[in-house]
């Protein structure tokens, strides 16, 4: 009777949560409130809260809310520090306009390129890189909209051609200041074998050995599928571009565009160079990605006060930091929730479950399994709700166990999933970076998809196979 019940609420739980994702509906109190109910159906049926090192309250119907309590406090002070300390930098960027000088600086040589085709590849990669500044695929997307397709247009690029390329611009850009990676290699420091990660180790060691390969294979997908696709259309009319969205450009000296095109970047260019600086000289530097952050927070400051001559103007513009790092309190929210529910699974005895059929796949050859599934699932959920992280974050506390009773390595199913949810995102009619993409250039989503899809599906296969190779 136990064992249905437990089948019977996991299915129910899963259930209700893929509709919710489904319908682009808002997981978090979703998470939470399924978590709780399935905590108290577990201690009903004469289970413990899930963790060995929770400590109950005395009262049995409080647990589950001290559960989340002890999860908050735990994720604020690792994770989601971090990822709150990168949403206010972001922020402030936006504030004081850097962003926009990067963006201006990055996409001026695309003017100076002449060949419609090479022009594919170049977009697609500098758009990713661009990525690192705008993380928002949709607000990157409005950008290049108003910078680059004109551009890609002139140059006599085919409308559906352009916008494939613009929709598809972030991806799987390799960065520890990606909130997925924080989440992911604060997970994997909790292990016995990765113990003490942090992003930028997780990023550089492991990441980018699939991401940066897995770009220009995309690049080059891009550059073949559009040439195909423009002979195969060829005729139609191309349309230009309306409703354009503004981007301010900032005007200032070389070093004033030199210094501000730099301090967006800033963070992750310290990280890169440590990072070298450790493997060549073997010199121990413990250069985390908050402290990066707030060093660069500090020099951004600096250089606004030598820019505005005015201490109060920059001090109050300071602000903004400080509401990012409020702004980014919803990614942190939807870690705990995702931690909730899989607390919610474990009591149950789902997860015990899971890892006990899991354990079949030791030594039989079908450790990719594992993987698969997962990235299957990402791809129904992204392709139906159009979102590429949702899943993943709730996915985050489940990795390390399946993957340690499939008897596989945790980075096996991490970057496949990982990478699988962004790439595909952009192959869903209904996600934000399509419609509004298929908007500005007065297209329907399904004709941007079928510039998207096979570069990305490309993308999805090739990355797969290779981190079976890498880390299987």
């Amino acid at each position: 009777m136990t064992t249905a019940i437990m089948y019977l609420s996991a299915i129910v739980a899963v259930a209700v949560v893929i509709f919710m994702l489904i319908k682009k509906m808002d997981i978090k109190i979703t998470l939470f409130v399924i978590g709780i109910l399935l905590m108290y159906i577990g201690m009903a049926c004469g289970n413990s809260i899930g963790g060995t090192q929770f400590a109950s309250t005395g009262m049995a119907w409080l647990d589950p809310l001290k559960a989340i309590a002890d999860q908050f406090k735990s994720t604020i002070s690792s994770a989601g520090f971090i990822i709150l300390i990168l949403g206010g930098y972001s922020t402030y960027m936006n504030s004081i306009k850097a962003n926009n000088v990067t963006v201006n600086a990055l996409t001026k040589p695309i003017g100076k390129i002449k060949s419609v085709y090479i022009l594919v590849p170049a977009v697609f990669l500098i758009g990713n890189l661009l990525s690192l500044v705008v993380p928002s695929a949709s607000n990157l997307a409005i950008i290049l909209l108003a910078t680059l397709y004109p551009i890609m247009i002139q140059a006599g690029m085919s409308t559906l051609t352009a916008a494939g390329i613009i929709a598809t611009t972030a991806t799987v850009m390799p960065t520890p200041l990606g909130s997925d990676n924080v989440a992911m290699a604060a997970e994997l420091a909790n292990t016995a074998e990765f113990a003490g990660l942090t992003a930028s180790e997780y990023v550089f060691r492991y990441h980018a050995l699939v991401s940066v390969p897995t770009l220009f294979v995309m690049a080059a997908a891009h550059y073949f599928w559009q040439k195909f696709m423009d002979k195969k259309e060829k005729g139609k009319e191309n349309e230009k571009l309306n409703n354009q969205v503004e981007v301010e450009v900032i005007k200032g000296g070389k070093l004033f565009q030199t210094v501000y095109a730099i301090l967006p970047l800033l963070p992750i260019l310290m990280l890169i160079l440590v990072f070298i600086v450790q493997k060549i000289t073997g010199v121990n530097i413990n250069l985390s990605v908050e402290v990066a952050t707030l060093f660069s927070f500090v020099i951004a400051i600096i250089c606004e006060m030598v820019r505005n001559h005015d201490v109060r103007k920059t001090l109050d513009a300071t602000e903004s930091f400080f509401k990012g790092m409020g702004g980014a309190m919803p990614i942190v929210a939807l870690l705990v929730a995702g931690t909730i529910f899989v607390t919610g699974l474990k009591t149950i005895g789902l997860i015990a479950a899971l890892q006990e059929a899991m354990t079949g796949l030791q030594g039989s050859g079908l450790g990719f399994v594992l993987p698969l599934i997962l990235v299957a699932l990402t791809a129904l959920i992204v392709l139906l709700s159009g979102s590429g992280t949702a899943l993943f974050f709730a996915m985050v506390p489940l990795m390390v166990p399946l993957a340690a009773a499939a008897g596989i390595n945790v980075l096996a199913v991490a970057i496949p999933m990982g990478l699988a949810g962004n790439l595909l995102r952009a192959v869903s009619p209904v996600s934000a970076v399509v419609m509004i993409v298929a908007g500005s250039v007065k297209k329907e989503p399904l004709q941007i998809v079928k510039r998207t899809s096979v570069p990305m599906i490309v993308g999805v296969a090739f990355m797969f196979i290779l981190s079976m190779i890498l880390f299987l």
